[in-house]
């Protein structure tokens, strides 16, 4: 790239010490961030804001004016699907996108971008950043029910002391559905517990050590009898959605747990709920679901052998600096016209 100048516009809530790094990459690098056209954050590196802010007439044509002005954009406007397309169509000369989501593909999908205006701007995701905290959140699943934390909790209420054993996850089969970098880290965590690691991805291959089988999507109806444990990290696609379904969950064992922090969509969240109230699965730890927020009649609130975390599981209060790394790292790359990290691909929506 030339001596040009880029343009970048801080399209998200961010703190000054970390625009600072992202202004250090270059002296090509012009950084443009006017934190009062930014909604105040609901807390530590919330990429939305609260939803009462509101703009004077003032400030919407400066924020206007700054989105125009953008060759790249840190953050999508408004942390949502129609902030991304209305700049990617108001904007011509706006050329990249760092989403601050890991699921980047779902926004770009909601958008409806056209082929030209995909193949004009390149829209990389923060695939990765979220890897520590969300593995962590599947061990905790694992831990909670193994040691069977609803009976913990209604004997704590009742006042209630007994002695009984418990059981360990040492020995036991964990199946992590999705190889990527958080089945990959998740994997990594349960082997230190002394779990034998079975897995599938597209491929059917893998050089990791710590999965002892390896195996394709079409065989998963085999290896879930065997699985005392299953862990979603799945992206929803076409290939993917609904393929928890009633009869995959018919195959499970009865004292399986189900852990899911991919897509709600990949799992037919009626059959789950029928298998947890019938006994069928030992309980179900739930970062994400089919609708969002959970709708307040689901019967997946009052179940006592599920823990619900409100799509929550992947903050951090380390994941602006986390996110700002990546981008820093993507900017100096951009800048040279390397290939970008973490492009999602349209037709993979990853």
């Amino acid at each position: 790239m030339s001596d040009r100048r880029v343009v970048v516009v801080i399209a998200t809530p961010l703190e000054p010490e970390l625009v600072a790094h992202i202004d250090a990459v270059d002296d090509r690098v012009e950084v443009i961030f006017e934190p009062d056209l930014l909604p105040p954050p609901r807390f530590a590196c919330d990429h939305r804001g609260i939803d009462t802010f509101r703009r004077t007439e003032d400030q919407q044509r400066r924020w206007q004016a700054m989105l125009g002005s953008a060759e790249v954009l840190f953050g999508l406007p408004g942390d949502s699907a129609q902030g991304l397309a209305d700049v990617v169509r108001t904007n011509a000369g706006l050329r990249w996108v760092q989403a601050t989501a890991g699921g980047a593909g779902q926004q770009m999908q909601a958008a409806g971008l056209t082929d030209a205006e995909l193949t004009r701007v390149l829209i990389t995701s923060a695939s990765g950043v979220h890897v520590g905290p969300l593995a962590e959140f599947a061990l905790f699943g694992l831990l909670a029910f193994t040691k069977g934390l609803p009976r913990l909790l209604a004997d704590t209420q009742a006042r209630r002391w007994e002695h009984y054993p418990m059981t360990e996850l040492a020995d036991r089969t964990l199946l992590v559905v999705g190889l990527g970098s958080i089945g990959t880290e998740v994997a990594r965590l349960a082997k230190a517990f002394g779990m034998h690691i079975i897995a599938i991805n597209r491929t059917g291959r893998t050089d990791n050590s710590d999965i002892e089988v390896i195996r394709t999507s079409r065989f998963l109806g085999d290896l879930l009898p065997v699985a005392h444990a299953v862990v979603l990290t799945l992206p929803l696609t076409e290939q993917t959605r609904g393929m928890i379904d009633a009869q995959a969950i018919s195959r499970m064992r009865t004292d399986a747990i189900l852990i899911n922090v991919g897509r709600g969509g990949v799992v037919d969240e009626d059959a789950l709920i029928k298998a947890l109230k019938g006994g069928q699965l030992a309980g179900a730890a739930l970062d994400v679901f089919e609708t969002e927020p959970l709708p307040p009649d689901s019967p997946l609130w009052r179940l006592p052998n599920v823990l619900i975390s409100p799509h929550t599981a992947a903050l951090s209060v380390h994941e602006n600096e986390r996110i700002v790394a990546l981008f820093t790292e993507n900017l100096r790359r951009y800048l040279r016209g390397d290939d970008l990290l973490n492009r999602v691909t349209p037709t993979l929506l990853y």
